[in-house]
């Protein structure tokens, strides 16, 4: 799974929220979450569903085969959330023999006809109602519901949206719409018949072995062989074109909403070249029968592995203004598509050890980008994605792999994920790249259609590369936290060395190897050295002179907080002379408070502005301020030559925004032509810099606002304009922003200040899809905002001043009395929601 990123809004918010709500029990004692005992093992799960659209429930029939998984049993105890089980029975060659049954509290017992031992099969039947409205289970931050199976305007209520039915069983949601034994321990093959009005298409694991239309109804047979988890069960139904597509003679299939289908390949184009890659790279293929790709609306989380089937949240549908400037989901495609290695083939054993899931399923995404964009890419990702965990302070006491949280959902978090692909980053150079795949090869062999554990992927890499690795696991895996640096350095003249001391100050000393760069005479020499488990270590380097610079975890691959101190003068070399992307990003970030006071910030930035990669260029064209004589002087030309030329997007947007800073005219027609871009972003902050510069023109260029699907980035810089020129086409795709407008205001007044009167301008408005889209959002993200009553306290307040607004509306407007009201409910349901 790839969760959902919050918008910058409600990353805002959790300026505290969350950090309090899991600080809040870090400390306090948790039971241990043993893994779950297995008293039956699945052998094949066959299902028969039908749905009905205007209640949201579906009709199903169960044949489960299973066996006693070792000791002999005469009980089947399941899964099953919020059901009506009509009919309970022991199936014996298509003769049913009622069984005895009890179902409560969300478990259906049953009383087998005999004491069955060990590998002897028995099929039960059970035919059943799922409601996933009835199921009692919520979501979590992580995945913000837990119904299990979700129909979308089942009744086509909504113009807007299309009639969609998604099923999302990670974490133990499946039995919300079948009777299973729903733990990552239980694998079994299925089948599944789906009976649906004839004008939808079916998506679900496996392949479609038969399809038979009866009158305006059609029934999909679909057929997996190969056991998987019972969490990675899916069903999808919608009107949705198929793309076709393959890698070798694997089918490769894009379903997306018609709109959409002259982008897929686009989107998704590049699905057969990772199944290449990933491949050949793991010395093992990709181990299904078929691949698709499916987008469901109102997604609960981001993104789902589901076997061959991958669900994705309906951000992945972007149209060529969006993908022209990145494609914003390529890294989760190539995240879902690993999981068919980890996390598919070879499955978690417990949500305790998710990481041998997920942390690959991250570290995925920096292969990808190294393979295909340069290592440069995959490190400013990898950067950016440690950073998170790094800036979390309270997931620095959680281990790796934890038996011991609250609800299993927690453990879907930074830890996990972010900082989990950083240690494989780590342990892949510590053991060198041949060992490392070799390892991860040999992992997925051994324990291929089962599940795993950390302690198996550690003798995999021990058995491959002959070195003992408990040092490694006990400190990144089954401890927490990270190393603290800050260093020190003295001269000796007569030996001519310099001691460099590196400081630990975490409580618990960390073991590494860590890459240290000692310039001399400008210019730097690498040592490789060892840190033991101790507070100081010290190490001697001969040098001519002082040192102008020392620059520990020079290579950025060791997971740590530094803590020191350079000179603009000391950044620019660190700048000049590093071969690692992030040593020269972070010696361009270090100069923030600098720019504009130091000629060699200057200087940094003249050179940042050349560097190769373009997440650099960007950087230092929003560290400049143009409206600096000094910085003009150096930098003007060079920033207008990236306006226009620059082969990135992005760059030429950052470049039109550096300028619009100048609100110099002279460079209007470079503004004006940007407006007419198909660039999202060239466009968006070319609209803004005309109009920084000459506000009469708003209304004549509103028709050139596209906002459908914007980034937040974009939607930050047109926010202000057009609230201000009441651009009123825009009002609904405004709302992403606008729903959080309180927390933004903690991290950008500014722009917090502009989504206040954005909010206040729709709830003054009647606007229903623009009411409604900031409920929805606000709703979705209920899941995520865990139970900090700062946080209810504040979105109820600002609902119910909405509320107040539309109420006066109301009497204002009484002849729009239809469309008001519903605006009306949609919020009283929200607070409601929120009480």
């Amino acid at each position: 799974m790839k969760k959902a990123i919050l918008s910058i809004a409600i990353l805002g918010i959790f300026f505290s929220a969350n950090v309090s709500a899991q600080t809040e029990t870090s400390g306090r004692e948790k039971a241990y979450r043993a893994t779950h005992t297995k008293v039956t093992e699945l052998k094949h799960t066959k299902l028969k569903v039908n749905f009905d659209y205007q209640k949201e429930q579906m009709g199903g029939e169960e044949w489960l085969t299973a066996t006693p998984y070792f000791y002999p049993t005469n009980e089947l105890t399941l899964d099953a959330k919020g059901m009506l089980i009509h009919e309970v029975a022991l199936d014996s060659n298509g003769k049913k023999s009622p069984l005895k049954y009890e179902y409560k509290d969300e478990i259906l017992k049953i009383t087998l006809d005999k004491t069955y031992q060990k590998n002897q099969e028995y099929t039960v039947y059970i035919k059943y109602t799922a409601r996933p409205n009835e199921v009692k289970q919520k979501g979590s931050m992580a995945i913000n519901d837990a119904k299990g199976l979700y129909f979308i305007n089942a009744q086509g209520q909504d113009p807007d949206m299309p009639t969609q039915i998604w099923t999302q069983g990670e974490t133990e949601s499946s039995s919300a719409w079948f009777p299973t034994i729903d733990k990552p321990n239980q694998k079994t093959t299925q089948e599944i018949y789906m009976t649906v009005p004839d004008k939808y298409v079916t998506l679900s694991n496996g392949i479609l072995k038969d399809s038979q239309k009866e009158g305006s109804l059609r029934t999909d047979h679909w057929v997996m062989d190969k056991r998987h988890s019972t969490y990675l069960f899916f069903m999808g139904v919608g009107e949705y074109a198929i793309v076709k597509d393959k890698w070798k003679n694997i089918p490769v299939d894009y379903y997306i909403e018609k709109e959409y289908e002259p982008y897929a390949k686009q989107i998704y184009g590049n699905t057969p070249e990772m199944m290449e890659f990933f491949s050949k790279k793991m010395g093992y293929d990709y181990p299904w029968a078929k691949y698709a790709q499916i987008s469901g609306r109102d997604y609960v989380s981001g993104a789902m592995e589901n076997t061959t089937a991958t669900l994705h949240g309906s951000d992945i549908l972007q149209k060529p203004g969006q993908l022209i400037d990145e494609n914003k989901w390529e890294d989760t495609i190539a995240h879902e598509l690993f999981h068919h290695w980890f996390g598919d083939l070879v499955t978690a054993e417990s949500w305790s050890n998710l990481t041998v899931n997920e942390s690959f399923a991250n570290y995925s995404e920096y292969l990808w980008n190294e393979y295909k964009y340069g290592k440069d890419q995959a490190d400013y990702h990898q950067m950016s994605d440690v950073n998170m965990y790094i800036h979390n302070p309270a997931d620095f006491k959680k281990n790796l792999v934890r038996f011991n949280y609250d609800s299993r959902e927690d453990v879907f978090d930074l830890v996990t994920y972010q900082k989990g692909g950083g240690i494989l980053h780590m342990l892949r150079n510590y053991l060198g790249d041949d060992a490392f795949f070799a390892g991860m090869n040999d992992y997925l062999k051994t324990n291929e259609y089962q599940n795993g554990e950390a302690h198996q992927l550690r003798l995999s890499f021990e058995k491959v590369s002959g070195k003992d690795l408990n040092w490694f696991f006990n400190q990144w895996y089954f401890g927490s936290g990270n190393p603290k640096l800050n260093y020190s350095f003295t001269f000796e003249p007569v030996k001519k060395q310099v001691a460099v001391t590196i400081n630990q100050t975490q409580d618990q000393p960390f073991e590494f190897p860590l890459a240290i760069d000692v310039y001399d005479n400008g210019k730097p020499k690498r040592y490789n050295v060892w840190v033991n488990a101790e507070a100081k270590n010290t190490f001697n380097f001969d040098v001519s002179k002082t040192p102008d610079l020392i620059n520990i975890n020079a290579d950025g691959i060791l997971v740590s907080e530094i803590t020191e101190t350079k000179t603009p003068e000391q950044n620019l070399m660190q700048f000049t002379n590093s071969k690692e992307f992030k040593s020269r990003y972070k010696a361009l970030a270090a100069i923030k408070d600098q720019v504009g006071k130091n000629p060699a910030a200057t200087k940094l930035l003249a050179a940042a502005l050349k560097d190769p990669y373009f997440r650099t260029r960007i950087k230092a064209l929003q560290l400049m301020d143009l409206s600096n004589a000094e910085q003009m002087k150096a930098l003007g030309a060079d920033v207008e030559k990236l306006a226009s030329n620059d082969p990135k997007t992005l760059v030429q947007a950052a470049a039109i925004t550096a300028l619009a800073k100048t609100k110099d005219k002279k460079y209007l027609p470079i503004f004006e032509k940007g407006v007419n871009a198909v660039s999202n972003a060239v466009k968006a902050t070319s609209l803004s810099a005309v109009l920084t510069i000459d506000p009469s023109k708003a209304n004549a260029l509103s028709d050139k606002i596209d906002l459908e699907g914007a980034s937040e980035e974009l939607l930050g810089q047109l926010l202000p304009v057009i609230v201000k020129n009441k651009v009123t086409s825009q009002m609904s795709n405004i709302t992403p922003l606008v729903a959080f407008y309180p927390f933004i205001k903690f991290q950008n007044p500014e722009l917090g200040k502009s989504a206040e009167e954005g909010y206040n301008w729709i709830m003054s408005s009647d606007n229903l899809k623009a009411t409604e889209n900031i409920t929805k959002i606000i709703s979705h993200a209920k899941g995520e905002m865990g139970d900090n009553p700062q946080v209810k306290m504040m979105i109820s307040q600002m609902l119910k001043d909405g509320l107040s607004k539309k109420m006066e509306l109301l009497r204002q407007n009484p002849q729009n009395a239809a469309s008001i009201n519903k605006q009306i409910d949609a919020i009283n349901k929200a607070i409601e929601d929120f009480k």
